[in-house]
């Protein structure tokens, strides 16, 4: 079986704006490729698990997305490190007036997006970690039965409600990745 570092997108691997969905608006934080490659020295796969909710919006479109996912490996590619695979939740409960407003099992918290990625890649959730700024990322994680769950301080609250290392920068996550 194989073992996964799952990292949120908005957050962890770029900063973020609110519904970044153009390249132009796509800052990388600082440390995440250095992060992801020193994951991959350490026998990680990586894989990005991010809700997208400005899809059901109709902020932009799953081609948007889509595109920019495409240069952001690209990016990825160009520093050495290789994202196995992205998945995105473009769904969401209340907002949005199209197919994507709906109740749904990949909507973080859910684990769903989770155990795709499992059961696609033969991935050791025991074995995995999860990188987040949000309780939410925290919660699917748990929930899929991962241990080893980092949460990085970020704009968004933090009730202490669920075990996680809390860390101040991805940096200060290397510690955790074994």
């Amino acid at each position: 079986m194989n073992r996964a570092l799952f990292l949120d997108r908005d957050g962890i691997i770029n900063i973020d704006h609110g519904y970044v969905y153009k390249k132009e608006n796509f800052d990388f934080v600082e440390g995440i490729f250095d992060l992801c490659r020193y994951a991959t020295s350490k026998g990680f796969d990586i894989y990005v698990i991010t809700n997208q909710s400005g899809i059901a919006r109709g902020l932009y479109s799953i081609e948007d997305f889509e595109k920019l996912t495409k240069w952001m490996k690209a990016e990825f590619n160009k520093e050495g490190v290789h994202i196995a695979d992205v998945m995105c939740c473009p769904h969401h409960p209340t907002k949005g007036d199209n197919e994507y407003h709906k109740e749904c099992s990949c909507r973080k918290p859910h684990p769903g997006m989770i155990l795709t990625v499992q059961d696609k890649y033969n991935v050791d959730l025991k074995q995995s970690i999860f990188i987040g700024d949000k309780i939410s990322d925290m919660q699917a994680a748990e929930s899929a039965g991962i241990h080893n769950r980092i949460l990085v301080n970020s704009k968004y609250g933090d009730d202490g409600s669920i075990y996680a290392h809390r860390v101040p920068d991805l940096m200060s996550a290397l510690v955790f990745i074994e």
